[in-house]
């Protein structure tokens, strides 16, 4: 317990004085298993995860999803997914606010990043809040929350990366993705309407469309539609692997950019730099964090959790809630993928000797990562925003984005207390 409690004071020291991450956990880990075994091992264990990672079949997955993302990314669907949400949603009080959390989720949905959603649909939304009259706390409030969508909607990165780290089933941690999102996109629609019902100036009401312009709306849209229906109803269907969806999925997206006129060599220069720099910084993460992990595992501290909860009669349920707070607590300086590559190892051996579904948890992972993403005073979106938004006051986003965390904050209870919300469709399409 002792050698990993200095382990994690060092990492944090390395983290505080600008050491990069990646590089922060593997120096540690090789120093700490260098002091738990000795220096030959050490060299050795490092070898060994920088080769294993760089030749694993299943990371592969990470490389494609990102290059489908990027691809979707420069055919500038954003802002068609948002006229066709706006075409819906857009003629009710707070409608534009529902329609940029909407259009976030489906952007998420072949994305897979929290910032770049939010980044890419500032662009794209806020002029047009702004240009009906809402408020600068409700339209930078809705950008940032519908962002964080990102990383919950499948196909997701992050879902990818705890898959490896806890060795289950991509497909099924997909699958328990889509009822949550829903209900986040729920919840969220909530929000605006407590903002509209408080404040009925912060969100006037737009135009409302006939369904002829609905449907040239929906028409915008319908490639993606189909691509995520292909790649996600491949996996559930046995027609093909998540790997080799994640293929099928680059693919899609590089036709369906093409079929758009946003492709030039260039920009596919452009892309495939952008998606081996993306991928690269990824791999160098995760095998720090490997690292890192395997002198954690060499301690007494996996073994020390279980049995502090064991010897104290510990609720299993107030674990699941520590470790949720752990979570929004480390957000405030940490990153979603470097907070779960840094954690997941530590918290899932315990989570698993619990007895709780380990895909459930992966989704309380994530449903706590995306609630640190715009809570004060580190929000990472809100700080994408205010870096895109220098005229807002960082002030007004954060009294914007509140709405958005209590409903954050009811939903984590809600999926807490249901876990069958999460566990559902894996049962039934894994």
């Amino acid at each position: 317990m002792l050698e990993a409690t200095v382990g994690f004071a060092l990492l944090m020291l390395l983290i505080l004085c600008q050491v990069p991450l990646a590089y922060a956990m593997g120096l540690v880990g090789l120093a700490g298993t260098a002091y738990m075994r000795n220096w030959p091992s050490s060299y050795a264990m490092v070898g060994s995860v920088i080769y294993e990672s760089g030749f694993q079949y299943m990371l592969s997955v990470v490389p494609l999803f990102i290059l489908m993302g990027n691809f979707i990314t420069q055919a500038k669907l954003s802002r068609e997914l948002y006229a066709a949400a706006y075409a819906f949603l857009g003629h009710r009080r707070g409608g534009l606010a529902m329609s940029t959390v909407v259009a976030c989720g489906g952007f998420g949905a072949v994305c897979g990043s929290s910032l770049a959603t939010a980044a890419t649909m500032c662009k794209v939304a806020y002029p047009e809040m702004r240009a009906h009259g809402y408020s600068q706390g409700l339209a930078t409030g809705s950008i940032a929350a519908g962002g964080t969508l990102g990383i919950l909607i499948p196909p997701s990165v992050v879902m990818v990366v705890y898959c490896i780290l806890t060795e289950q089933s991509i497909g099924k941690m997909f699958a328990a993705g889509v009822l949550p999102a829903l209900l986040a996109i729920g919840v969220y629609m909530l929000a605006v309407r407590w903002v509209i019902w408080r404040n009925p100036a912060a969100g006037p009401p737009g135009e409302r469309m006939n369904w002829r312009q609905r449907g040239w709306a929906l028409r915008e849209v319908w490639g993606v539609l189909v691509l995520f229906a292909i790649v996600m109803g491949g996996i559930y269907g046995g027609v093909f692997t998540s790997t080799e969806a994640a293929g099928i999925g680059a693919v899609g997206g590089f036709v369906f950019a093409l079929a758009r006129g946003r492709m030039s060599w260039r920009i596919l220069s452009e892309v495939l730099v952008e998606s081996a720099r993306t991928t690269g910084m990824l791999f160098i993460i995760l095998i720090g964090a490997l690292i890192f992990a395997n002198f954690i595992n060499f301690t007494s501290l996996p073994g020390d959790l279980r049995g502090f909860v064991t010897d104290y009669k510990i609720s299993p349920m107030m674990v699941i809630l520590a470790i949720c707070g752990i979570y929004i607590l480390l957000g405030c300086v940490l990153e979603s993928m470097s907070m779960m590559l840094l954690t997941v190892p530590v918290f899932y051996p315990l989570v698993q000797h619990l007895g709780f579904d380990l895909i459930w948890f992966g989704i309380i992972i994530v449903v706590v990562t995306e609630i640190s993403l715009i809570t004060p005073p580190v929000g990472l979106n809100v700080i994408v925003l205010r870096g895109l938004l220098p005229e807002v006051p960082i002030r007004t986003m954060f009294a914007g984005v509140m709405p958005f965390v209590v409903a954050d904050f009811f939903r984590l209870g809600v999926l807490i207390a249901f876990p069958i919300i999460s566990t559902l469709l894996p049962r039934y399409l894994g």
